[in-house]
């Protein structure tokens, strides 16, 4: 009989809440999706470039870091958003989840672990499973708007710890770092020899003008070696083109021997499609105007949240400033679970706070980026479920 490794033995059990969505499904029921995350199903522009139309498109340039246009093109892109970077510092990866696994190779030994923030989106979990790297979480705590607390990330480092996970902003909180944490991390990071990853997927989608936020940390001057992580999945709002990138910073000797052992790594995998490096720029030139619709679209969509909630409402919209989604917190009963099903049964799915492992309270999280249409049919039944009358 064939053995496997265990670093692929996932569950496989459906939850309640994926077996409730399938059977409504099979049944043929109509269902308002709050849980719908793809940019390219919810109506927003797509860029206007023929792809076919590039010149030589089907030519290999094997380049491991990515073509250097396509590299010029993303510092442009980081500069213009008020970074100070050189091509020379880019990689192209074909997704940020590549670019994880890429730095869990060149930052870990199988048995080595990385921070990770808590409550957050669950992905580096298994790509770090794949790579036979652990993960250890600090907790964001609530009582500061799920903003991050160094001490915290301090006091779950061990001698293994070989970087620290920051999502700027979170995901799906919608906290940006500011400066006064993002220079007690930097010092965390230095003085115990660790790495700074900073997945900044979301970070063009401020929703206001709060002071002293951090919107890179691409071309910082920081004491740690520094990793800044985004693409046009997010940025354009294309995740089937495939292409992302990462910046390496920080001391120089740090980052020219990061820079030298990831051209090993990317060379080994030569991933990024010569045709989307080709259109990069006219893609990225795209990015501004889908951006104005997406934030207009999560802005608005907010404000009807925020407007549906009764004044007397045993719930409350989670204070945020940027990113694509909304947080709930609810009664502690019936629960996040309960709800959920509840709401699958008026129609709607939203997700509990557990599937991002909130603690501490009760919290549903929703997309914003759903049409008017949709989001405001929604909330019609999530208002009934969220506020039953008294009695």
């Amino acid at each position: 009989m064939s053995r496997f490794s265990l670093r692929t033995s996932f569950p496989r059990t459906p939850n309640p809440l994926s077996q409730a969505a399938a059977e409504r499904h099979a049944r043929g029921l109509p269902l308002l999706d709050l849980a719908e995350t793809n940019p390219t199903r919810v109506g927003l522009p797509s860029p206007e470039v023929d792809l076919g139309a590039l010149p030589e498109p089907f030519r290999y340039t094997p380049e491991p870091f990515g073509l250097p246009t396509a590299r010029e093109a993303v510092a442009a892109h980081l500069c213009q958003r008020g970074a100070s970077v050189e091509s020379a510092h880019v990689v192209l990866s074909a997704s940020t989840s590549e670019a994880y696994g890429w730095l869990l190779k060149l930052l870990c030994d199988p048995g080595d672990n990385v921070l990770l923030p808590a409550p957050g989106y669950p992905l580096v979990d298994v790509l770090a499973r794949l790579e036979g790297v652990h993960t250890r979480s600090y907790r964001l705590p609530a009582v500061h708007g799920f903003g991050l607390d160094a001490a915290r990330v301090e006091a779950a480092v061990d001698a293994r710890t070989r970087a620290v996970v920051v999502v700027n902003p979170g995901n799906p909180t919608g906290h940006f770092l500011h400066e006064g944490e993002l220079h007690a991390l930097a010092d965390v990071c230095a003085r115990h020899g660790q790495a700074l990853v900073c997945d900044e997927v979301f970070s063009d989608f401020a929703w206001d003008e709060e002071e002293g936020r951090v919107t890179s940390v691409a071309g910082r001057s920081l004491p740690c070696l520094t990793f800044s992580l985004s693409g046009l999945s997010k940025v354009a709002g294309l995740p089937g083109l495939k292409l992302a990138w990462l910046h390496v910073g920080g001391p120089a000797h740090a980052r020219d021997e990061a820079l030298a052992r990831l051209e090993d790594v990317a060379d080994a995998a030569l991933s990024v499609a010569t045709p989307v490096q080709l259109a990069l720029p006219a893609l990225l030139a795209h990015a501004p105007r889908f951006q104005q619709a997406l934030l207009e679209r999560v802005r608005h969509n907010r404000e009807r949240l925020i407007q549906a909630r009764p004044a007397d409402a045993a719930w409350d919209v989670v204070p945020s400033h940027g990113g694509w989604s909304a947080v709930l917190r609810i009664p502690h009963h019936p629960g996040e679970e309960a709800t959920c099903l509840r709401l699958l049964e008026e129609g709607v799915r939203v997700q509990p706070g557990y599937f991002y492992d909130f603690g501490g309270g009760a919290y549903l999280v929703l997309s914003l980026l759903p049409t008017p249409e949709v989001f405001t049919a929604a909330l019609v039944p999530l208002v009934r479920v969220l506020s039953p009358p008294p009695g």
